[in-house]
């Protein structure tokens, strides 16, 4: 990095952010397992009474299940003619049967694709350019995972990382300067808690600058045909008006990165333990919050979530892009953007898994 860099903050303030970023830490971290032990006792209750009644009565209860109607904001599923064939590896094409979404899905964009018969499923502004946010990481992952020489390469976290991740208010993973965290580690970190330390130092790792990655990431975008709507300005997804692509770029960005074994491993990841840092004796576990909350709204459908990034700025709303299967192993692509919260986020993309996929 450059020898004459001079410190955009001071070591009071730096200090003070990193105590207020790890006491948020430690209230999120607590939470979960406050809302983990709620969830529980329930089930414990209902194992307890049933387990009373086996006693008592001698025989075996059942207990009915129940299922979610329903949702009433989306019209039914219509089955979708065959599409034509896409004109790249990385493409979908739109059939008599792609439906187009209304004012009732919370997102104003969104992308439902079929990845059997690469058919555009459902559609709203799928083609409008907007900011990906966070879901830009998902670039940054597959451009690493393409380029990276070792995963148990280290890199040293430098003051220039630290302080662009304060000056931008960018969500990190927590490294101080100095720490030296694992090229594995930098890539769940990219992804889980959505860490723009993470990112910055990948595309330090893979390319020695900042700058330099993102020409990889723009060359990425034109091998995926891509590059007449999608241009990356930076790795971390801030906003930029010559950063953007569509929710139709995205999920073709996310087909690809399906198609690379690490990047797959990583985004469908729950969970990741990092190695100890000096805040962190015992390191922390980083969670992908969208997979983590989904779950307990999607369980009962035949197409589930299994791997997302979600992706805020002002100018973009709550974005996310999942990709969901069934018990066979059928893939399907969502990608929504502009939903006025993450819930309404997950929300749309629980309903259009259910409406359009299995």
């Amino acid at each position: 990095m450059d020898e004459q860099y001079t410190p955009i903050i001071s070591e009071e303030e730096r200090a003070a952010r990193r105590a207020q970023r790890a006491a948020a830490r430690r209230r999120k971290q607590q939470a979960l397992r406050r809302r983990r032990l709620l969830q529980l006792l329930p089930l414990a209750a209902v194992l307890l009474i049933l387990l009373s009644a086996l006693l008592v009565r001698g025989c075996k209860a059942e207990p009915k299940g129940t299922e979610d109607p329903p949702p009433e904001s989306l019209p039914a599923a219509a089955v979708p003619d065959q599409p034509a064939e896409p004109e790249a590896p990385y493409a979908a094409a739109r059939t008599a049967g792609t439906i187009q979404l209304g004012e009732d899905l919370y997102s104003s964009y969104a992308v439902v694709i079929d990845l059997q018969t690469d058919a555009i499923l459902a559609e709203k502004g799928a083609d409008t350019v907007i900011s990906p946010a966070s879901m830009t990481k998902i670039m940054t992952l597959l451009v690493a995972a393409e380029n990276l020489k070792s995963l148990e390469d280290t890199v040293t976290i430098p003051i220039e990382i630290t302080d662009y991740c304060f000056v931008n208010d960018c969500s990190v993973v927590g490294y101080k300067i100095g720490e030296t965290p694992t090229v594995r580690e930098l890539l769940y970190g990219t992804i889980l808690p959505s860490g723009a330390d993470a990112s910055l130092a990948l595309a330090s790792y893979v390319s020695g600058s900042h700058e330099a990655f993102v020409e990889l990431m723009n060359q990425k975008a034109e091998e995926l045909g891509l590059s007449a709507t999608a241009h990356f300005t930076n790795c971390v997804g801030i906003y930029d008006a010559e950063h953007h692509c569509t929710v139709y770029d995205m999920a073709m960005i996310l087909k690809a990165a399906m198609d690379n074994d690490l990047c797959r491993e990583v985004l469908s990841a729950h969970t990741y333990q990092t190695a100890p840092m000096e805040e962190w004796p015992e390191g922390q576990t980083l969670s992908n919050w969208f997979l983590r909350r989904i779950e307990d709204h999607d369980q009962d459908q035949a197409v589930r979530a299994v791997g997302a990034k979600t992706g805020y700025v002002v100018q973009s709303g709550s974005c996310a892009a999942s990709w969901g299967e069934n018990s066979g192993g059928d893939r399907y692509i969502c990608v929504t953007g502009d939903a006025g919260s993450s819930w309404q986020a997950i929300f749309d993309h629980v309903a259009l898994y259910k409406t359009y996929c299995g």
